[in-house]
């Protein structure tokens, strides 16, 4: 009941309405490796670290069909979603020089949840009929290059929420919405209850293509205004689907000692491709669920991480689910050079 007042809430503060369906869950690690199966498959190891959650299908390379057929468990509040899910990880860079990769947390409402992320899938707010992937389909999001505002921020796509008390404090809003706790950057002060990512997809498809060679341009955001706002698909990409997000909350308060920042000021914290200014958050998507499971939650109105279109699993059981790292390196502690940067 706390989540949906909660949701309902955060939908409303946008002065729109109600979407048909919210689904929103959570999915734990299954892995942390440099590991990208969608922009360097085949490469081990991949250029940076990820933090990966989903199901086990997930590998150096991903085969262009489906994955509900490959995979056999999930890390995913839901047994129907085999898709898998990932984006760069946070580093804490100390004045030394040194790294140590940020711990995460659950987000609210989803304790159990082991590292990962939180998933939406959101039909469109203005009840339009939406269309779910399909058996194939992958995309990304965001510019692993980029270090200034501009690519997908224009569409309120990519943001941080810093948290401003313990136990989510500040969190009254929707995502990307609160000029008081959210930046498109990286936070510039410490964040007394955590740092969240927030990481939202484009919602217009071309209608044929399951993929692209840059792995973006078979997909678009609206032609004017948001997806929030009910801004009109291209005519190039007339297909609505279903807006896909991610969110993950990083602990960083046991960084927050001024003592701990940089002489001059400046925050702390790195990407894992040695960004830091956030601007180069991105997410990777491959698609994955069983049959028309995802259409048919998208048709029934479902809200949360509970649907009766759906079969939800325990947290106990979604964490058994891994892969195993297949890239020989440490991640975690301590560590000289952030893995696959150079000195």
């Amino acid at each position: 009941m706390q989540l949906k007042l909660f949701l309902t809430n955060a939908l409303l503060t946008q002065g729109i309405y109600a979407a048909q369906s919210v689904l929103r869950f959570g999915c734990s690690q299954i892995v942390v490796e440099r590991l990208d199966p969608l922009v360097n498959p085949g490469d081990n190891p991949s250029p940076h670290v990820h933090q990966v959650v989903g199901g086990n299908a997930f590998n150096v390379s991903i085969p262009e069909s489906d994955v509900s057929q490959i995979a056999d468990c999930t890390s995913c509040s839901f047994n129907e979603d085999l898709s898998n899910y990932w984006t760069a990880n946070l580093y804490f860079k100390a004045r030394n020089g040194t790294y140590k990769r940020v711990p995460q947390i659950p987000n609210r409402y989803l304790d159990g949840e082991v590292g990962g992320m939180t998933v939406y899938y959101t039909s469109p707010y203005d009840g339009s009929s939406v269309t779910a992937f399909k058996p194939g389909f992958r995309m990304l999001t965001g510019n692993v290059s980029q270090r200034a505002t501009g690519g997908i921020t224009q569409w309120n796509a990519i943001c941080f929420r810093c948290y401003n008390a313990p136990n989510f404090g500040g969190d009254n809003l929707a995502p990307c919405s609160d000029s008081t706790v959210d930046s498109v950057s990286l936070p510039s002060k410490a964040c007394a209850g955590g740092m969240r990512t927030t990481i939202r997809f484009p919602t217009c498809w071309d209608g044929v293509n399951l993929d692209s060679p840059d792995h973006t341009t078979h997909v678009s955001y609206p032609a004017s205004g948001t997806f929030e706002t009910n801004g009109p698909c291209p005519s190039t990409h007339p297909v609505k689907l279903p807006q896909l997000m991610f969110e993950v909350v990083w602990d960083t308060t046991s960084f927050n000692d001024p003592s701990l920042w940089p002489t001059d000021g400046s925050q702390p914290f790195v990407l894992s491709m040695d960004d830091n200014t956030g601007y180069g958050q991105h997410g990777d998507y491959v698609f994955g669920w069983k049959g028309s499971a995802l259409q048919n939650a998208m048709n029934a109105g479902c809200f949360g991480a509970s649907c009766s279109a759906l079969t939800t699993q325990a947290f106990t059981d979604a964490n058994a689910c891994t892969v195993p790292n297949t890239v020989n390196e440490q991640v975690d502690g301590w560590l000289p050079t952030l893995p696959g940067m150079s000195m």
